[in-house]
């Protein structure tokens, strides 16, 4: 996966999973896109002999692709021009590229459709767990950006960037915010989708710091870990350390020691204090 901290546009993360699609299978072509306006526009196509895929929109319910939506579960054929359990809406696409076995994996968010990834073979190819195990990997690892990305949008427009000030319960949702990325991050192993959560938390930081009053005097330069900031940002919401615990998936014993470590670096005897220093320097919305 990419480890670029430039938030990718969502073509650009189709492409992106396309393309790991072909490599992470045995199959030689991929293609998909996600819903807009109530149809999926194939938008990134690898590995095609013609340009017959070119302009496909998949409409739920039709072809392969849409009986895998409306399942919400993947869907294969590997004999696509005969079959009888779908729908021939798009053979023109399908069949002018010459493909025979076509495998169609939904990414489904939040338990509703968003889009379709397929991958297909211009032979008759058998399909096992092997090959569809890391396929579906592929397509849940979009649906699962996609969610937070919209997660994200959900709580940013519940706070207006250009008001002079924000309401106790618009800095809080803040702060929710901030605190539930970072657990999110905690639990994800793909550095690149670490670091674009990263360029969000940032985004909350600098939201908070334009909604509210400046500081007077000297901020201090701090620097915290990636865990204490998780554990900080948790404790600012009133969590205890076993809660932080089963949040961040951490020991007790090893929450107070990231709480001792941060109150140590800012210079502050109790969680309350360290939080309050911690926004001031910028670390926490």
């Amino acid at each position: 996966m990419s480890t670029s901290t430039d938030m990718e546009s969502e073509t650009e993360l189709v492409a992106r999973a396309v393309r790991e699609l072909a490599q992470r299978t045995r199959f030689p072509v991929a293609f998909g896109g996600l819903i807009d306006e109530g149809v999926v526009s194939v938008t990134s196509i690898v590995g095609n002999r013609t340009h017959s895929l070119d302009g496909l929109r998949v409409r739920p319910e039709r072809g392969l692709g849409g009986r895998a939506m409306m399942e919400l579960r993947p869907r294969m054929t590997n004999d696509y021009g005969s079959s009888q359990q779908i729908t021939h809406d798009y053979d023109v696409f399908v069949l002018g590229e010459g493909l025979r076995t076509l495998l169609a994996l939904p990414i489904v968010v939040s338990g509703r459709p968003r889009g379709v990834l397929y991958a297909g073979a211009w032979e008759r190819t058998p399909v096992g767990g092997v090959t569809t195990a890391p396929a579906m990997q592929v397509a849940q690892s979009v649906a699962e950006e996609l969610r937070i990305r919209d997660e994200v949008d959900r709580r940013l427009r519940s706070v207006s960037p250009v008001a002079e000030s924000v309401a106790p319960r618009q800095r809080e949702e803040l702060r929710e915010s901030f605190a539930e990325l970072r657990s999110i991050a905690a639990s994800v192993d793909d550095a690149g989708l670490r670091a674009r959560i990263a360029q969000v938390e940032r985004r909350l930081v600098l939201l908070a710091e334009d909604a509210v009053a400046p500081a007077t005097g000297p901020v201090p330069i701090v620097h915290l870990s990636r865990r204490e900031t998780d554990v900080l940002a948790c404790a600012a919401l009133g969590a205890t350390n076993a809660e932080i615990g089963g949040q961040l998936g951490l020991r007790e014993g090893t929450v107070k020691a990231y709480l001792g470590t941060a109150m140590s670096k800012l210079d502050a005897s109790t969680r309350h204090a360290a939080v309050t220093k911690a926004r001031r320097a910028g670390l926490l919305p």
